[in-house]
């Protein structure tokens, strides 16, 4: 890419709907202010379990349209966070979702599960030489909660960002999205205390909130709350995967949870970041006297 802009933000997720979930007010901000932010999807989300009964046909048991839906879905939901530049990994379906982890989908040959980890570096590092990014997200060692496709997304987001480096182009930091647990506890305390009947059939529990750490493992956390209405609409475009009600949602286990307009990270790979008084730093960039890398 040319007249890249001073500030360059990169994300690797394993389906759509993963990144509006994790990181939309982070997507959301940096977008709006002036930064490019370039999101990689590994996956269509294929296997995906689909919430609303008019379009169980989609399913991968059914017609097996799903994927090809859901980049419809992920297409409206850039457009509600303002993201322009959104890609697939190696392209549109050239790697299929896993399903959950030990299911029989787990070996299929065309799986991301069971992708060549070069291979699929490969198709990040290329994107990450021509948008030479300075901050990489993606998810911790376990993928947040043990989906073989978030693990494999983190490999390939590290060997991609190996690759990259040994051909010009090391990516000044590398954050994994995390939650501090006093956060996702006060959340589910809100929730626990809204007072009102929501669409779901439960309420889900801390421990089902992927990528909880303790508070003292984050290095940064991103205020999005000028942009939580545009996560919210982003949520809602990824229909087939998202009930939300309020400041609150619920996948296909209809358990309801919290959903946060400050977002957080840990850092894996970099230079220290300086941090405010809270302990944390508030950017994933350096601040701007220090020039974009």
């Amino acid at each position: 890419m040319t007249d890249l802009p001073a500030r360059r933000l990169l994300l690797v997720h394993a389906h759509p709907d993963d990144e509006t979930i994790n990181n939309g007010v982070t997507m959301a901000k940096y977008a709006a202010e002036g930064a490019l932010v370039t999101l990689v999807t590994c996956t269509l989300g294929e296997e995906g379990e689909v919430i609303p009964p008019e379009l169980a046909q989609l399913a991968a048991d059914r017609d097996d349209t799903l994927g090809e839906h859901r980049i419809g879905e992920l297409a409206s939901a850039m457009a509600e966070l303002g993201v322009t530049d959104h890609r697939f990994l190696g392209g549109a379906g050239r790697y299929r979702d896993s399903g959950m982890m030990g299911l029989v989908q787990n070996e299929e040959p065309d799986c991301f599960w069971q992708a060549d980890l070069d291979e699929a570096a490969g198709h990040l590092a290329e994107v990450i030489l021509d948008t030479r990014p300075q901050a990489l997200v993606t998810y911790d060692s376990n993928g947040g909660y043990g989906h073989p496709d978030h693990i494999q997304a983190h490999r390939v987001a590290l060997r991609g960002y190996e690759l990259a480096a040994g051909q010009g182009h090391r990516v000044a930091r590398v954050y994994e999205t995390c939650t501090p647990r006093s956060v996702v506890e006060a959340g589910f305390r809100r929730l626990a205390e809204a007072g009102k009947d929501f669409p779901f059939g439960g309420i889900a529990a801390v421990d089902d909130v992927p990528g909880v750490v303790d508070d003292d493992q984050v290095t940064v956390a991103v205020d999005g709350t000028a942009y939580a209405d545009r996560k919210t609409a982003a949520m809602r475009a990824h229909a087939t995967q998202i009930v939300v009600d309020g400041p609150f949602f619920a996948l296909s286990d209809d358990l309801g949870q919290p959903y946060f307009s400050t977002e957080y990270y840990r850092q894996v790979r970099g230079a220290e970041l300086p941090s405010s008084a809270s302990g944390r730093g508030d950017d994933l960039f350096d601040p701007p006297s220090g020039g974009a890398a």
